[in-house]
């Protein structure tokens, strides 16, 4: 699996070699990560589980989540660069702080948000 630095690199001239950079401000490209998000949703629309595990089972299925998983990705790269943001040191941030307001002992197959966990001595 390429790195995020190698997708990155790749995005970045597949961008340049079209001139887009001028359109990528922080602000587009998090609208545009939004509606790529958006439109990853619409592929589940309306459908039960069953019909969704079936769908990505399926060839077309497969192939139309795969590319709007990818746009979202792109679109997250992207708007990272464009924002001076090292993604994977992001990530590896975030994680820790998930880690924090989510302790094993009090999360694990909980759905709940961090603030309904309670206190793992109540």
């Amino acid at each position: 699996m390429p790195t995020l630095t190698t997708l990155t690199s790749e995005v970045l001239a597949f961008r340049d070699e079209r001139d887009w950079a001028q359109f990528h401000t922080p602000r587009n490209l998090a609208a545009a990560l939004a509606i790529e998000a958006a439109e990853l949703q619409e592929e589940f629309l309306w459908k039960e589980d069953a019909e969704i595990a079936e769908y990505l089972a399926s060839k077309p299925g497969h192939r139309a989540v795969s590319d709007e998983i990818a746009d979202v990705v792109i679109y997250a790269l992207l708007f990272a660069h464009a924002s001076g943001i090292d993604l994977g040191a992001a990530v590896r941030k975030k994680l820790e702080k998930n880690r924090e307001k989510y302790p094993v002992e009090r999360a694990r197959g909980s759905a709940r948000k961090y603030t309904e966990l309670g206190d793992a001595a109540e």
